[in-house]
């Protein structure tokens, strides 16, 4: 005798998977998982099948972000195993991509904090051209930082010629590693604000750490999100 098949309410797969009865509805609605079958009485009934779909999606959302989630869902349920399994391996290339430009952010940042400790002489002072080639960047990159308000190099009072000393250095060197690190304008200022006067480097630092930590957090949430559409896809 085979097993009863089990069957859920829209409430109750819901509450399965912490949706709300709406958002089950929603979610059909955008075809991110299966339609429903109909009972008798004209009631949803949902299986197993839309019970995995939807830990899927909660999965990818985690990993994702909730709105790319419900753009791909569509296409991995609807296309063949290969194309979806080729999706993930892009989505594991990605956030192995992103985890790499957080890690060489934290070692610009390594480098920023040796050479703070340095001795410092108006002589050790670098123009914008030879900053510019230490970190790697455009010197119209470091030109855009100064009118953001990120870095504050030095100018001669009989010309426009900037110069940057320890400080600057190691403000530039702080931006160039978030930026790596995927942080923008806005929030790179507003770290900046936040820790002028105290030890930038060791904050940054904490904040690039944290980055990581949540990077690893939506690995395993893809991971999660992996395991589920497998299931999905080799369901009878």
């Amino acid at each position: 005798m085979n097993p009863q098949v089990r069957s859920f309410t829209t409430a109750q797969i819901g509450s399965r998977v912490g949706y709300s009865t709406q958002q089950v509805r929603d979610l059909e609605r955008l075809r991110i998982i299966p339609p429903a079958d109909r009972g008798s009485n004209g009631y949803r009934r949902y299986g197993e099948q839309h019970l995995i779909a939807l830990r899927a999606y909660r999965a990818l959302a985690a990993a994702i972000g909730p709105v790319p989630a419900r753009r791909l869902m569509p296409d991995l349920l609807g296309g063949t195993i290969e194309s979806a399994a080729e999706r993930i391996d892009d989505l594991h290339a990605a956030l192995a991509r992103e985890r790499g430009r957080v890690r060489e952010a934290l070692r610009g940042l390594a480098v920023a904090v040796e050479e703070s400790a340095d001795v410092f002489g108006d002589d050790d002072a670098m123009t914008i051209g030879e900053l510019a080639q230490a970190l790697d960047v455009r010197t119209s990159a470091l030109r855009h930082w100064e009118r953001e308000g990120l870095i504050h190099p030095l100018r001669a009072a009989t010309s426009a010629t900037r110069s940057y000393g320890a400080r600057a250095i190691t403000e530039a060197r702080i931006v160039a590693a978030l930026r790596a690190g995927g942080y923008g304008i806005p929030p790179i200022a507003r770290i900046l604000e936040q820790l002028r006067g105290q030890a930038l480097t060791a904050d940054a630092q904490r904040i690039l750490a944290d980055r990581l930590a949540e990077l690893t957090r939506r690995s395993v949430a893809l991971l999660a999100a992996a395991g589920d559409l497998h299931a999905l896809l080799h369901a009878d």
